[in-house]
């Protein structure tokens, strides 16, 4: 059962696959681009000249005790568990403030 999944590939033996690759080689570098322009996966042209840098706010190192099975839980949803604690603490405190109560 193991390695069934492996597939080798090399340049000296590639891949099979749909791509006509012998069209692709005697296209231009154009009609590459216009093929590739008129596809479903091309991305729009995006105006980037008005574009503003947001720089998030610095977050403040703070000392927390919580709980071991808290802790436990958001660390064992993998990385940025301290990102997600934050995001729940953001979210108890904008709840707070539409109710009109101080968080």
């Amino acid at each position: 059962m193991r390695g069934k999944n492996i597939t080798v590939v090399s340049r000296h033996d590639p891949r099979k696959g749909k791509t006509d690759w012998a069209r692709i080689a005697s296209m231009t570098d154009d009609e590459i681009g216009a093929a590739v322009a008129g596809g479903p996966d091309a991305a729009p042209d995006i105006d980037w000249s008005q574009a503003v840098l947001a720089v998030p706010p610095r977050k403040k190192a703070i000392s927390i005790r919580v709980d071991p099975d808290v802790l436990d839980y958001f660390k064992n949803e993998g990385p940025g568990y301290q990102r997600r604690i934050n995001a729940v603490l953001r979210s108890y405190v904008e709840q707070r403030q539409k109710r009109g109560k101080s968080a």
